[in-house]
């Protein structure tokens, strides 16, 4: 299906079966972020599910894709996201089962009923304002790397609105923000369930973080294995490889 592409677009392959992502030079695109947070995540077949902060929605495309899911939508606050992410969606032909909208996650409950997700997903900014990361000139690249638009707890705080009792929410970041995170998930009610930290390398410190949390849940906490994306030859991990080019789940 042919679909418009503005200037400084192109259209990237996903690798996993077929899918396509419309992607501009000008914006932060995705990385292996967002595929191991869409393979992290634990939904079922009925599950309806939200991704805040979708950027040009490549995690409703893996999750359409890898997931067996019922309807997923995807949030973002900034129209020209919202437009390339639609486009993404009609190019996969997955309109009747992902709906890309445009919206102010601090503002969900103008958009949502309280409780209305099974499953909600972010990957959300790393850097606040304050941490001393430069902030881009980009303001595209600005909002999708540091707190501009919404804070770490503005973003769990919708998570919580828009899960229901058992819903389950998934997180990707930095372990620097791995007690912030924690503390914040519990001041909302969301009881974290799983933690598993990744590394570049099996010598190496961890670059990225995954949390799961089950809204009103028990205290039971699992410590995960650690994932590596790269081996000694520097080539990805099996583990890297299964979960880029995909595999169904339940």
């Amino acid at each position: 299906m042919e679909v418009r592409l503005e200037e400084y677009e192109r259209v990237d392959d996903l690798i996993t079966q077929d899918l396509k992502i419309i992607q501009s030079e000008k914006a932060f695109r995705f990385s292996t972020d967002a595929v191991l947070l869409a393979d992290f995540v634990q939904i079922r077949k009925n599950d309806r599910v939200i991704d805040l902060g979708t950027g040009g929605g490549v995690i409703p495309l893996l999750l359409a894709a890898r997931k067996k899911t019922k309807e997923i939508y995807g949030l973002e606050i900034q129209k020209n996201l919202v437009d390339m992410a639609q486009r993404s969606v009609l190019l996969n032909k997955l309109e009747e089962k992902i709906k890309i909208l445009q919206g102010n996650l601090c503002q969900v409950k103008e958009q949502f009923t309280a409780g209305s997700f099974n499953v909600v997903v972010s990957n959300p900014p790393y850097y606040p304002l304050t941490g001393g990361v430069q902030v881009s000139p980009n303001q595209m690249v600005a909002i999708a790397k540091h707190e501009v638009t919404a804070t770490l707890e503005d973003v769990i705080k919708a998570v919580s609105y828009l899960l229901n009792t058992n819903g389950r929410c998934a997180f990707v970041h930095r372990p620097f923000r791995l007690v912030d995170i924690l503390l914040i998930m519990r001041q909302y009610h969301l009881e974290p369930k799983r933690i598993r930290l990744v590394y570049p390398y099996a010598n190496s410190e961890p670059s990225l973080l995954l949390v799961e949390g089950v809204k009103k849940g028990k205290a039971n906490v699992k410590i995960m294995p650690p994932l590596y994306i790269y081996g000694e030859d520097g080539q990805y991990t099996e583990e890297l490889q299964e979960i880029y080019y995909g595999k169904e789940q339940d």
